[in-house]
């Protein structure tokens, strides 16, 4: 059974959209985009460089994988990210002008579906990051198996956020953590079972 990994840029209050610039992600009039940006530094990068070091395959929305094809294989054509598998959640064709990013593999109909097979199958961990709208499905069939965060010192008050309304009740056990020299917090949970109920109230 393969992995998918959650891998998140959110603020205190939970928002996740658009970490990355002004205008990676504008909908919903949303005006803060690259709030991340401010924070990042030498224990982010390396962390990021671990996380993404290894063999893993994608796993994007539609909208994170057309930013990241229209960036990635500019950027750096040796990067990994251009060389892995990329399963695309779409019900729109992949145009040619992207057949650069190889290894490209549109998955619709029942997606959800159809991620489970994926998972069935042999292969490496499957990274998602981005993807706002995808987590959502993947949380509410309870298809995440860890979540690696970057908890960021700032608030935004509204926005995409990591767990929506649909998320379910569920238990995560704490795998580790750290915190970066600019406020960041990282940390990595595993799904663990159920909610540990109990009460302080007197007998």
């Amino acid at each position: 059974m393969r992995k998918i990994i959650v891998l998140t840029f959110m603020t205190l209050d939970g928002v996740m959209q658009a970490p990355g610039g002004p205008k990676e992600d504008e909908s919903g009039c949303f005006k803060f985009g690259g709030w991340s940006v401010g924070y990042w530094d030498d224990i982010l990068e390396k962390e990021m460089g671990m996380q993404m070091g290894h063999p893993f395959d994608m796993l994007r929305g539609r909208k994170t994988y057309d930013i990241f094809a229209d960036a990635w294989p500019k950027i750096d054509p040796e990067n990994i990210i251009n060389k892995c598998r990329k399963y695309v959640a779409t019900h729109h064709p992949i145009p040619p002008e992207t057949a650069i990013w190889k290894n490209s593999v549109p998955i619709d109909g029942n997606v959800v579906e159809k991620i489970k097979k994926i998972k069935e199958e042999e292969g490496p961990e499957i990274q998602v990051h981005g993807s706002g709208n995808l987590i959502q499905a993947l949380l509410k069939s309870d298809l995440v198996d860890e979540l690696w965060l970057k908890i960021h010192p700032v608030t935004l008050g509204k926005g995409k956020r990591l767990f929506s309304d649909g998320a379910i009740p569920a238990g995560f056990e704490l795998l580790e953590s750290k915190a970066s020299p600019s406020g960041v917090i990282l940390a990595k949970y595993r799904r663990g079972g159920s909610i540990k109920f109990g009460s302080f109230a007197p007998e």
